[in-house]
């Protein structure tokens, strides 16, 4: 049956909200998941593939003068070298992130400028180390300060409007008696994923096959295909496991550009890329630094009256990236005079693009340490303060709430961390030669729903169904949560439901970001699963088949549909040398009705985890002399394991949200993330006295 647009309706629950194992699980532990350049990809003569070896600039601003491969293409194994003036022709190259090889210009350090191909890795290497590249080096500016020149994006990531006002926040906050007026700043902080970003390509003359590691193969195809002057049929992704993305790979970057046009150069044999560790903190996207100038009035109770929030994020001259971190502000509490602004500082750097909650995780950092600020200036508990300014209506839109349960959330924080036993005053409690405090933030995300999702239902022998979308589970759970959806949908077992995912040639699925893949996939199947058991009954004979498009499902002009959580964290600093500890860790959620709760826990505890990195660890630093990123290692660059913190929990309130989808659920990818460097901040202030501002939260904040 042809594809069709079906609303669907909402699907009682049976193996949804039961703890399946994983079904890619054995294969990960045991070695048998192929990743991006693992697959036993052989050229059409059976020779195996070439490897390619990126070599990058080392300006920040400038042109490539002169590359003399002449001592790489002596080496052993090295079979050619391309370059501006020898690589492929791009159809477009007005994205100039993904112009790659086209002219000579440099636009930031690290940008590739040739590519060594070669029968082994090692020779690839070593190739790319004999390739020399004269550079004409330009003034550049890479520095992003306070002093940074900026301007006003026309709008911020994810469509939102760049600024917004309602009444005059500034007369508003002249008359406060309880006022927080603060800057707050997050560093440059690097995706780094296991896996880094790698591809497979093979291009026979007519097709190009790239086996991704990409967090959507349908949007890769979408972007490559037009670069590269081909149909988008003539260009096919697989990305069938992922080593993790939080959000670096769910856009085409510069390498799957470079693999693609390498790959052309060779017909009939494959090309193998994996982007090292180093070269990922300038190819791959990082999420950039934030300054966030937050002021809030209050009345002597702690109710809010006014609210600014005027964020400043850098981006890149050659692409434009703005950070929303201002937009969290305009839904979380009440206040009638309220105003919210963004602007960037262009600079000669490498492109910012998402990291797990992009926006959401800086942006609520400052706002929620501006809020513990707050209670302390109103002698309010900071649980209480939150409770007293919680809207009756999305303070943004005016829109009623879909299902706002953040006072909820709160109070059964509060009960499991024992908050009530809390002291009020800040460097009360000590343990031998440790301060010891707690403290908590608020965490908040939107339900985002991607239309355009398609689905196939098709019967097999034996009562089971085959279920197919271009959808990428990148370490999720995806592949499990959309089994029992369909499963539920279909009204069988899931162990009947064969599922087919990861392949652009499938129906179309969106990216997974934005915390939408289990909501846009998921109702796109509900809907097909829908329509077919309308066209072919409960008992359909093998072989037939129906592919539906899910209709406008969420509600989302006629309520504010967001999810909303409460982080509790005990940290310990210790009295001489600083140090900081996290000794309990504890977040409780509302996110609606959880699929799958062995692999809700796990995203919400690596959330927490992700936020607890960025309260104390990672910081990437750029040598201004340079535009370097010096922290470019994970030796250097460092991210919090599960040592650091030793008491992890989180928990989310029962519930069923169907104004977001027909399973009731919305997204938690990235939920956990949000809000917890805050309650980390919070923590080490209740526990010395000392209050920063600045991330990361390292020792020699609390030296005297």
């Amino acid at each position: 049956m042809t594809a069709n647009e079906v609303t669907p309706t909402p699907i009682a629950p049976s193996s949804i909200g039961t703890s399946l194992l994983r079904r890619d699980g054995v294969e990960k532990v045991t070695g048998a998941a192929t990743y991006a350049v693992e697959h036993p990809v052989t050229g059409a003569d059976g020779r195996p593939p070439l490897h390619a070896w990126l070599v990058t600039s080392t300006v920040a601003r400038g042109r490539v003068v002169a590359v003399d491969a002449s001592a790489a293409l002596d080496h052993a194994g090295v079979v050619s070298v391309l370059d501006h003036a020898s690589a492929p022709r791009l159809a477009d190259t007005s994205d100039r992130e993904l112009a790659v090889l086209q002219d000579d210009a440099v636009g930031f350090r690290g940008q590739i400028v040739a590519v060594v191909l070669a029968e082994t890795s090692e020779s690839a290497r070593e190739g790319a180390a004999l390739v020399r590249v004269e550079q004409e080096a330009q003034p550049h500016e890479v520095v992003f300060d306070a002093d940074s020149p900026t301007f006003a994006p026309e709008e911020v990531n994810g469509g939102s409007e760049t600024d917004t006002l309602d009444g005059d926040p500034d007369e508003a906050l002249a008359r406060a008696l309880v006022t927080v007026d603060a800057t707050y700043t997050t560093p440059h902080e690097f995706n780094s994923p296991l896996e880094p970003h790698a591809a497979t390509a093979l291009w026979d003359g007519e097709r190009l096959t790239l086996h991704d590691s990409t967090q959507g193969p349908r949007p890769v195809r979408g972007t490559l295909a037009p670069l590269l002057g081909l149909e988008e049929e003539q260009v096919r992704v697989l990305a069938p496991y992922v080593g993790g993305g939080f959000g670096s790979k769910g856009l085409p970057h510069a390498p799957e550009v470079a693999v693609a046009l390498a790959a052309m150069t060779v017909p009939g044999r494959p090309v193998r890329l994996a982007v090292t560790r180093q070269q990922m903190f300038a190819l791959t996207g990082y999420r950039t630094a934030t300054r966030s100038h937050v002021r809030l009035g209050a009345h002597p109770d702690g109710r809010l009256e006014a609210l600014r929030h005027d964020a400043v994020s850098q981006t890149s001259r050659i692409k434009e990236f703005a950070e929303q971190s201002a937009v969290p502000a305009r839904v979380m509490y009440a206040a009638p005079h309220r105003a919210t602004t963004h602007r960037v500082a262009e600079l000669d750097v490498a492109v910012p693009s998402w990291m797990r909650a992009p926006g959401e995780m800086p942006g609520m950092f400052a706002h929620e340490v501006a809020m513990d600020e707050l209670a302390l200036h109103a002698g309010v508990d900071p649980v209480d303060l939150r409770v007293r300014n919680e809207p009756e209506v999305d303070p943004d839109t005016g829109n009623p709430w879909g299902n706002r349960r953040l006072v909820e959330c709160l109070r059964r924080g509060a009960e499991r961390f024992g908050w009530a036993d809390r002291p009020v005053e800040p460097r009360a409690t000590v343990d031998g030669e440790w301060w010891v405090g707690t403290g908590m933030a608020a965490s908040t995300y939107p339900m985002l729903w991607m239309p355009g999702n398609v689905a196939r239902i098709r019967s097999l022998d034996g009562g089971r169904y085959g279920v197919a979308i271009a959808a990428t589970d990148i370490g999720t759970g995806a592949r499990t949560v959309l089994a029992q959806i369909a499963a539920d949908a279909l009204g069988c077992p899931p162990e009947a439901i064969d599922l087919d995912m990861a392949d652009s040639d499938l129906p179309f699925g969106s990216v997974a970001g934005g915390s939408s893949g289990t909501t846009s996939w998921g109702t796109a199947i509900v809907a097909a699963a829908q329509q077919f058991r309308a066209d072919h009954g409960d008992h359909p004979d093998p072989g037939v088949e129906t592919t539906a498009a899910s209709g406008q499902y969420a509600d989302m002009d006629g309520h504010a549909l967001h999810s909303f959580g409460a982080v509790f964290c005990e940290a310990r600093v210790h009295r001489y040398t600083g140090e900081v500890r996290v000794p309990r860790l504890l977040g409780v959620y509302s996110v609606g009705r959880v699929v799958n709760p062995r692999t809700a826990r796990s995203q919400l505890l690596g959330g927490l985890v992700m936020g607890l990195s960025a309260a104390l660890f990672e910081d990437g630093w750029r040598d201004p002399r340079t535009g370097h990123t010096v922290t470019q290692d994970l030796a250097t660059y460092h991210v919090a394991a599960h040592a650091d913190v030793r008491e992890l929990d989180a928990e989310w309130l029962e519930e069923s949200d169907e104004l977001s989808t027909p399973m009731g659920s919305r997204g938690i990818g990235e939920i956990g993330i949000v809000g917890t460097a805050a309650a980390v901040a919070n923590a080490t202030y209740h526990a010395t006295g000392v209050r920063v501002r600045d991330l990361p939260v390292t020792a020699d904040r609390f030296l005297e």
